[in-house]
């Protein structure tokens, strides 16, 4: 599960062959004690993440759309992923 990208105490994260449980483009963050799973698009769809937090990574997605994109379709085949810069 590489990491890709860091940012005021986010860890964002993306599983290799992963599309099976969601069906759709998503992220796993990681904040303190909390986890989430969350669609490219925004929507929250597992787990749990405090709303500020939830907004950082939103935001984050929206900036990042394109190069989200395409780390998902490497990732879920089973190909290296790149870093993305973090939000600043």
């Amino acid at each position: 599960m590489p990491e890709l990208s860091r940012f005021y105490g986010i860890v964002i994260r993306i599983f290799f062959s992963d599309n099976e449980r969601h069906h759709k483009p998503h992220i796993h963050a990681y904040y303190s004690e909390h986890k989430a799973t969350i669609g490219i698009d925004g929507e929250l769809l597992a787990g749990s993440i405090p709303v500020k937090q939830l907004k950082l990574i939103q935001a984050w997605l929206v900036l990042h759309e394109d190069e989200l994109y395409v780390a998902w379709g490497r990732a879920i085949r089973d190909e290296a992923v790149d870093k993305i810069e973090p939000l600043k």
